[in-house]
């Protein structure tokens, strides 16, 4: 494989905030700070609570809410297994269909660069947990309203969401001594 496409790729990741390019001697995998998170929480609230108000302003894609039903009854069943790492993949993809749900492309792919950020961190600071961030009621809640048609709350709800899922996981630094993941 030639470099340029690896360059090109490295450049891309190191945009994404998740490589820091060290010049002729390669990258570096860079690591999520409590500060990193704070700050990609809160964007996450308000590009997520924009989504879900739009999804139920517009209608949600029908084939998108089925998938959403799905990947929330088998997040239920991973946390009844007790299976952390499979729960935080439902979750991420509940949060990625929650982005593609409204129709709005460029709001879907902002989403999707902040939760591959997130995800990352998700994967260490749960299992360390061996919990959920937040509460899988939330998603239901949030799915109900946007079928609902209610716009505001469903934009409540996934702000809420958010910046509880932020204060959880503030938490799980400080009670794990990190200052970063």
């Amino acid at each position: 494989m030639s470099r340029t496409p690896v360059r090109e790729a490295l450049i891309r990741l190191e945009a994404d905030g998740l490589v820091g390019l060290i010049p002729r001697h390669g990258a570096r995998v860079l690591p999520v700070s409590q500060k990193d998170l704070c700050e990609v929480f809160q964007m996450l609230a308000v590009l997520e609570g924009l989504a879900a108000e739009t999804a139920a302003r517009l209608g949600a894609n029908e084939e998108i809410v089925l998938e959403m039903h799905i990947v929330l009854d088998r997040a239920d069943d991973a946390l009844l297994q007790k299976d952390i790492q499979s729960w935080a993949k439902y979750d991420d993809r509940f949060h990625r269909l929650l982005a593609e749900c409204g129709g709005n492309v460029r709001l879907g792919e902002e989403i999707a660069c902040l939760l591959d950020q997130v995800y990352r961190s998700n994967k260490v600071l749960l299992l360390m947990n061996n919990a959920p961030a937040a509460s899988a009621d939330d998603h239901r809640q949030l799915l109900k309203a946007i079928l609902a048609g209610e716009r505001e709350e469903a934009g409540e709800v996934a702000r809420r969401h958010r910046l509880r899922g932020l204060e959880t996981m503030k938490h799980l630094l400080q009670s794990c001594g990190l200052s970063q993941v």
